[in-house]
């Protein structure tokens, strides 16, 4: 059985490719919510993430999310015109009808978002406020990076690992189930990573420790510091 999905996931993948660029890409279906382009080639995670899966994971999986969340917005055009953090922040507001479709490409278009948003070529260290923030609160890089990695792998199936940000700046590790966020309970995300298997399966196949371990090395912390003083602003939204 798991060389079936492994071989199901990667023929998949493949396929895709051998179709062309524009297989790698849903098609977007027109309304509020937009899918915008990657902030860097797909290449440009590479080795710790391969093109491969950045291009499937935004082009397709991300893309889903918008797809589906602007399907809805047709039939509630309340949706559409709700800021996204107000509206998973007031799942409790939206039509039960289509609350589960909302909580779920809602909860995934804005993880991913983030998610993209706080990566990028080069890696290294914290700097300024939000590494004061990491020491005072979270033990420093090292126990943040090992206590945040052990959260990531007690997810059971899919999921994610956040970094929250309070107004005050208080930094807290937690986890989420399948797209769910810290934002349905009106909370600021510093930034997360995705632990589903399609953000990884390609190259780590089972081996969700290994690329949580390797997921460092593509965090920008310049944009994780624009995101903690936007926080700390009352300017974060995403």
């Amino acid at each position: 059985m798991l060389i079936t999905r492994r071989a199901a996931l990667a023929g998949t993948a493949a396929a895709a490719l051998a179709l062309g660029p524009r297989a790698l890409f849903a098609q977007a279906a027109a309304g509020p919510f937009k899918l915008d382009p990657l902030p860097y080639p797909n290449n440009a995670l590479e080795p710790h993430i391969d093109a491969r899966t950045m291009e499937i994971h935004h082009g397709r999986h991300h893309a889903a999310y918008v797809n589906n969340l602007n399907n809805v917005a047709k039939d509630h055009p309340a949706i559409g015109s709700t800021p996204l953090p107000d509206l998973l922040a007031k799942l409790g507001d939206v039509p039960e009808a289509v609350r589960t479709a909302v909580r779920n490409n809602g909860g995934g278009h804005a993880n991913h978002m983030m998610f993209w948003q706080v990566m990028g070529a080069g890696g290294g260290q914290p700097g300024g406020e939000v590494a004061q923030a990491i020491d005072r609160d979270l033990g420093g890089i090292e126990k943040l990076q090992n206590d945040f990695n052990a959260a990531g792998g007690r997810v059971f199936g899919s999921g994610w690992v956040f970094v929250t940000v309070t107004r005050d700046g208080k930094l807290a590790i937690e986890t989420k189930p399948n797209q769910d966020t810290p934002l349905m309970e009106g909370k600021r995300v510093l930034f997360g990573n995705d632990v589903w298997e399609h953000a990884y399966y390609l190259s780590y196949q089972n081996r969700r420790p290994d690329y949580l371990k390797a997921w460092w090395n593509v965090v920008n912390w310049g944009k994780v510091g624009e995101r903690y003083a936007a926080a700390k602003a009352g300017t974060l939204t995403i």
